[in-house]
């Protein structure tokens, strides 16, 4: 069994790079031993891939199960979930070795209300320390899913979700420290929906009108096994909801589309192949302040975007495929995503609102900091600073006093290496990218950000709701596995 030691130790000895492609070797060779999952050697990595790619649009996008509590403890709803490999039919014919929460790929919906607390006790029943993180959330410092908070192999651990912030289409994945990329890069994610009574009066499409839509991408070997190497960009696969290229049926109006990049380092920028608008009403943090039309929507790894999509602006019987406009790999690979079919009409009593929430004003800012992420660009064993300094769990990095507000300064110091930037417990508001006002889609509640290589953005947070040890750190996995990590102190 591997562990926390163990695992640290892998990762100095192997070490990969990001970059350029050398030194690809998996993190977990223990793990993978132990566990169905295969993963590729670092030569392997490099080779193309033996694997047919799957052809697009013939497998429909399947809606994300639900998750539903098993009861209630006073004023809590209680929900029991299990980590456990499975299997699954990613490529077509093709069984894949997947870990997963409740045997799903990707994980479950959980649904949660503001004001209702939520309990949920995680069983590992995998081979591997985990630790839960509800990204994006509020919790105490012991909910929060610390990396070295783990929960051992066979053992259960309780997690307790105040949700005492406003609604926010929040995330789980794990966060065990040099574990947390492959895992979730093996399926250890899933969404949680917070709701509340303001967003809930909003006439906006909902039911089966309002679809999550969980976007990835990935690496498969001649078997159809997921193939896992540090920092690999010839993922080239993408995924929707679990399925490579699917298409789905929608009728010939509004369409609420809650989508969630779940990558562990790939970005998007998501387009309709017509150019047809897409309406923006949330992020990270919930609703903006008034809807936001826009041609494309871009999410780094973990970020969230809220959009509705007029359907009936297309004749029954007529298909619109969602694009993806950057990032690495050929065209006919990343640059389609899914297809949307219009099979039917339906009525629409759903409209989006011109005003859509109010946001307080921000507070003068208590204090100012700097934050600069940079990882070594070229070489066998690159590592990755915050600061210049690789994450080190004993260490407080940033003292924050408690109920205060604060600007940070967060700079890309690299060339040409992207990175984001997320902060636990907070949702922030930015002030400026690269010196100029936030675009509208960044208008609102953030909690991780995008920094193309050189950039600087400003972001301003107030830390009024616990008190406790949190990471900030880049949202890139392997980033962070690599020591793009940092703790603050909220005292």
């Amino acid at each position: 069994m591997i562990t926390r030691r163990s695992a640290l130790s892998v990762t100095l000895a192997t070490g990969g790079a990001a970059l350029t492609g050398a030194g690809l070797t998996p993190l977990l060779a223990a793990h993978v031993r132990a566990q169905p999952a295969t993963t590729t050697s670092a030569s392997s990595a490099n080779a193309p891939a033996v694997v047919a790619a799957p052809e697009k649009f013939r497998r429909p996008m399947p809606l994300l199960p639900e998750k539903k509590p098993v009861g209630r403890a006073g004023k809590s709803d209680v929900y029991v979930m299990t980590m456990k490999p499975a299997r699954a039919e990613i490529l077509p014919g093709l069984t894949t070795d997947v870990l997963t929460y409740d045997g799903h790929f990707p994980g479950p919906v959980i649904r949660a209300r503001s004001h209702r607390p939520v309990v949920i006790r995680q069983r590992n029943r995998l081979t591997v320390p985990t630790a839960v993180h509800l990204h994006g959330s509020s919790v105490p410092a012991d909910s929060d899913g610390d990396p070295m908070d783990v929960i051992e192999p066979g053992t259960d651990r309780v997690y307790h979700y105040p949700n005492r912030q406003p609604h926010a289409p929040l995330w789980f994945h794990d966060h065990a420290h040099h574990l947390e990329a492959e895992n979730v890069y093996r399926g250890l994610s899933g969404s949680y929906l917070l709701t509340d009574p303001a967003e809930r009066a909003l006439p906006l499409p909902r039911g089966r009108y309002e679809v999550v839509i969980a976007l990835r991408d990935a690496r498969f070997d001649a078997q159809g096994q997921l193939a896992y190497a540090m920092g690999d960009r010839g993922r080239n696969t993408l995924l929707a909801n679990g399925v490579p290229y699917p298409y789905f049926q929608v009728a010939a109006r509004k369409y609420r589309l809650r989508l969630l990049n779940a990558s562990n380092q790939r970005r998007f920028e998501l387009r309709l192949a017509d150019g047809s608008p897409l309406i923006q009403i949330g992020s990270d943090g919930g609703l903006l302040t008034a809807p936001h039309t826009t041609d494309r929507i871009a999410l780094s790894a973990g970020e969230r975007a809220d959009v509705v999509v007029d359907f009936s602006r297309y004749p029954v019987g007529t298909s619109v495929v969602l694009k993806n406009t950057t990032g690495t790999g050929p065209a006919e690979e990343i640059g389609e995503i899914l297809r949307f079919d219009v099979v039917r009409a339906a009525p629409d009593p759903s409209r989006i609102p011109g005003r859509l929430r109010t946001l307080p004003p921000l507070p003068r800012p208590d204090t100012e900091r700097t934050v600069v992420l940079r990882m070594d660009e070229g070489g066998e064993h690159p590592g990755a600073y915050i600061d210049e300094k690789e994450y080190d769990p004993q260490r407080v990095d940033a003292r924050v006093k408690f109920n205060s507000s604060e600007v940070w300064t967060v700079t890309n110091a690299n060339a040409r290496a992207e990175h984001n930037f997320h902060l636990h417990l907070v949702q922030f508001r930015v002030l400026e990218r690269a010196g100029r006002p936030p675009e509208p889609g960044e208008g609102g509640l953030k909690d991780t950000i995008h920094l193309a290589p050189g950039e600087t953005v400003r972001l301003q947070a107030v830390f009024d709701s616990y008190r406790g040890r949190y990471l900030y750190h880049c949202h890139m996995f392997e980033h962070g596995v690599r020591g793009m990590m940092a703790t603050m102190h909220i005292q």
